[in-house]
């Protein structure tokens, strides 16, 4: 099951709380990131107000597998607020570009279904860009996941250099247009379900 869950929405804190364990897992527990934690089980930032959208992957008992965060980049966002240094040139801002955050794929499962519920979620976020009119994802990356971003066959490059003073983190962009289906395609990266759409929410 993919959801996109809006925090303004009622019947989603199952799937939220399952989410932000995960992130606090991943990012907290395994990366060691200095993130606020609440009640010493749940990452959550200042960025999780009721702007934020959420894409979240789930299994039959809406258990987390993986997920996304989504900002609009007209308010703050990890980009524009907090690495603005990274682009070489304006932070991309407008209504029909979003900043990808938090992509976690949960740390319980093998690695084949962890490669399922990446291309699950790849998927969702452009189904979501094209139904919704979203044209441009940006994000904040570490050498190694932007390395991993660049192979799946979308439309992406970085915005700016790699800073020392930045720990090896890049600012990325990424087009969505009616070829990006085609071109994760052959890569082995689209992975529709045609039994939940993409731009479902939680009731």
């Amino acid at each position: 099951m993919i959801s996109l869950v809006d925090t303004t929405e009622t019947g989603c804190m199952e799937a939220m709380r399952g989410m932000f364990a995960a992130r606090k897992a991943v990012f907290v527990d395994l990366l060691g990131w200095d993130v606020p934690v609440l009640d010493g089980r749940f990452e959550i930032d200042q960025f999780d107000d009721e702007h934020a959208r959420y894409l979240i992957v789930t299994d039959g008992e809406r258990g987390h597998l993986a997920s996304a965060r989504l900002l609009p980049t007209c308010r703050p966002h990890i980009l524009g607020s907090l690495f603005p240094a990274l682009c070489a040139g304006p932070v991309p801002r407008g209504p029909d570009t979003f900043e990808i955050t938090r992509f976690c794929l949960d740390r319980a499962l093998s690695a084949s279904r962890r490669r399922d519920a990446r291309n699950r979620l790849v998927t969702a976020l452009v189904v979501h860009g094209l139904v919704n009119g979203i044209r441009t994802y940006t994000g904040v990356a570490d050498s190694a996941w932007l390395a991993q971003i660049l192979k799946f066959g979308w439309d992406a490059g970085p915005l700016g250099q790699f800073l020392p003073e930045s720990k090896e983190l890049a600012a990325l962009q990424i087009h969505i247009t009616a070829e990006t289906p085609s071109r994760l395609e052959q890569t082995g990266m689209w992975s529709p379900t045609p039994s939940q759409p993409a731009d479902t929410t939680f009731a």
